[in-house]
């Protein structure tokens, strides 16, 4: 199964960088990263928070009735509100690139940023910097990697490791479709009666089987223990030509990819937040039976939303299959390796 990439969006760029120990421990060494969504110019950019506890930058500005319309990169980074710095890098990098809005001294970069809760994680002062973000911006290209990377680094899925996933769709329309996601999520990512997706159609698309009771029962056991403060943070994409109205509504449509895949999600203790930008690379022409008095993207953006969230929900599931383990914590395969037998 090939699940693509948000980077199936022409022009979108995805690049991450992070700082690893290999001894790293609850409370001790580095564990943390950053990821940066390059966007082309002329992208427009919406979002929509749902979480309790975000920990955001230049959010307000993407507001549909805001003065500037267009963003160059966002950022989903480690780090908690320190975190925030990785956008500084990122702004130095497109500022040597002369991306961002044209001043008569200079261009300003528009750099939405959100963050996850994994100071827990590694040492509590081993968090981003701007540096992280450069370095990001820096090797940003086509090729997205997986799980434990980037922002994904320190990130916690309920009991299991979390990490960074990504996954894409064509519609039929012409119009692609992506999503990437840094999945720290308080809620489960699997259900802890049955230790597979709460989605039947995912199951079947990633090829899981039932796993053993007892592999079932070790998971339960765990899932008592932990409750912790975190964050999923995510960036959906499209290609399609989208107003500012329309993106927000793109957004608020993708996010319920989130409560496919993660229960119970969008809690006080999450910040749960996603972005999403449209290219504008491709016009689709309004549906004809859109009534007069309806937005004639009416129809382009229910589809879009449905696609951005089944992709959100899909690329959840890519992070949390992909993960290694960090600090001592399990990853699915070391909980439930039985969901990976060969089905009969």
């Amino acid at each position: 199964m090939n699940p693509g990439a948000i980077t199936d969006v022409d022009g979108i760029l995805v690049g991450h960088h992070h700082r690893l120990d290999p001894d790293a421990a609850l409370g001790s060494g580095w564990a943390c990263g950053s990821t940066v969504v390059l966007a082309p110019p002329g992208t427009v950019g919406a979002v929509d928070v749902r979480g309790g506890a975000p920990g955001t930058r230049e959010t307000d500005l993407l507001g549909p009735a805001e003065s500037v319309r267009e963003v160059d990169a966002v950022v989903l980074t480690g780090g908690s509100a320190y975190g925030l710095a990785a956008a500084d890098g990122v702004m130095t990098w497109l500022e040597e690139q002369g991306r961002g809005v044209q001043m008569d001294g200079g261009v300003v970069p528009i750099v939405p940023t959100a963050v996850i809760f994994d100071l827990p994680v590694g040492g509590w002062a081993c968090r981003p910097t701007a540096e992280f973000g450069y370095r990001a911006a820096q090797s940003a290209g086509r090729r997205v990697a997986v799980g434990t990377v980037g922002a994904g680094v320190g990130a916690r899925a309920g009991v299991l490791k979390g990490g960074l996933g990504t996954a894409s769709a064509k519609l039929d329309s012409g119009v692609t479709v992506g999503a990437i996601v840094a999945v720290n999520s308080a809620g489960n990512v699997v259900d802890p009666a049955t230790g597979l997706p709460w989605m039947a159609h995912l199951i079947d698309e990633f090829g899981l089987v039932a796993p053993p009771a007892e592999q079932i029962a070790a998971l339960a056991a765990r899932d008592a223990e932990l409750n912790p403060l975190n964050t999923t943070i995510a960036v959906v994409a499209t290609d399609a030509a989208l107003s500012p109205a329309g993106c927000n509504r793109f957004a608020v449509a993708a996010q319920d990819g989130l409560a496919h895949t993660i229960r119970p999600a969008h809690t006080p203790l999450d910040g749960d937040t996603v972005f999403a930008l449209a290219t504008g690379r491709v016009e689709v022409a309004p549906d004809p039976d859109t009534p007069a008095a309806m937005s004639p993207e009416t129809k382009l953006v229910a589809t879009l939303g449905a696609a951005g969230a089944d992709c959100l929900a899909r690329a959840v599931l890519v992070a949390v299959l992909a993960a290694q383990s960090v600090a001592g914590i399990p990853t699915y395969r070391d909980m439930l390796p039985g969901a990976f037998a060969t089905r009969r």
